[in-house]
């Protein structure tokens, strides 16, 4: 009993402030506007949907597969440096997320637009010609939600990795096998449980992403999440919002399950492996 009453002021924050909040959001989807059928209707077969959502989909495939491949490299130097270099590297990753999402987006903006310093030092250096548009379209949008997700995506594989006995890959090589063999043969395959973890975060982090997107896209690149903010501000139209929202939170749900299946969420969390 006495657990329960610790438990008690969670449980009971999770259904006002989560629970109850979705609930009303499925309740608009299949009431709002000309109901359930129009809505998810509408969702199905419009085309302005479809591409938006296919967008969308792109965005987040090429940002997660981005950000997997930079945080793994991230990772294993962290893992394999010393205790100083560590402090110091962990420290530059970290700093980041003591920054505001907003800040960093504008800073974005402010180094890669057409007279920012990096295309004002290609210029200068003849490389091009006239001023690169990187932002204001997709390229701006992946790199800015790349260098967003990249903590979520080191942490949970460095947790994984920092698990791993370095004197398996020692005995490996040791037995004669190559570097890259004992690193594929060996380390690789335990630290998978790690990588779906920070796909799942990652993944999830960037099918919802609302302000990266809507800065660095400048209006000419569309996410969900920007499409639904669209609808509730400006079509009024809270019906497909909320059919749109409920379909992100299936994506999710569906995401995590598939995923989670195979990731290490105790090592993620700092627990024990058995």
């Amino acid at each position: 009993m006495m657990y329960f009453l610790f438990v008690l002021p969670a449980a009971l924050l999770l259904f006002f402030l989560y629970l109850v909040p979705l609930a009303r959001i499925l309740v608009i989807s299949a009431t709002d506007g000309q109901g359930l059928i129009a809505n998810y209707g509408a969702v199905l077969t419009s085309a302005p949907i479809h591409r938006m959502m296919w967008t969308t989909v792109e965005i987040c495939v090429i940002t997660t597969a981005a950000t997997l491949l930079i945080a793994y490299l991230i990772a294993y130097v962290l893992v394999q440096a010393s205790e100083r270099a560590r402090l110091w590297l962990m420290l530059c990753i970290l700093v980041p997320l003591w920054v505001s999402v907003l800040v960093r987006a504008f800073a974005w903006i402010a180094v890669l637009n057409n007279s920012g310093p990096l295309n004002s030092l290609l210029v200068a250096s003849g490389l091009i010609d006239q001023p690169v548009q990187f932002v204001r379209n997709q390229f701006g949008v992946m790199l800015g939600m790349v260098h967003y997700m990249l903590p979520f995506g080191i942490l949970p594989l460095y947790a994984a990795m920092k698990g791993i006995d370095p004197k398996l890959v020692s005995a490996a090589r040791a037995l004669g096998a190559h570097p890259f063999t004992a690193f594929r043969r060996v380390f690789l395959p335990l630290s998978l449980p790690g990588l779906y973890s920070a796909f799942v975060i990652v993944f999830i982090f960037s099918l919802g992403f609302y302000v990266t997107p809507a800065i660095l896209g400048g209006g000419r690149i569309v996410m969900i999440a920007e499409y639904i903010s669209l609808l509730i501000q400006q079509g009024y139209d809270w019906g497909i919002a909320a059919a749109l929202a409920t379909l992100l939170l299936a994506v999710v749900t569906a995401v995590v399950f598939i995923a989670g299946r195979f990731a290490d969420w105790d090592s993620v969390l700092g627990g024990s492996r058995r």
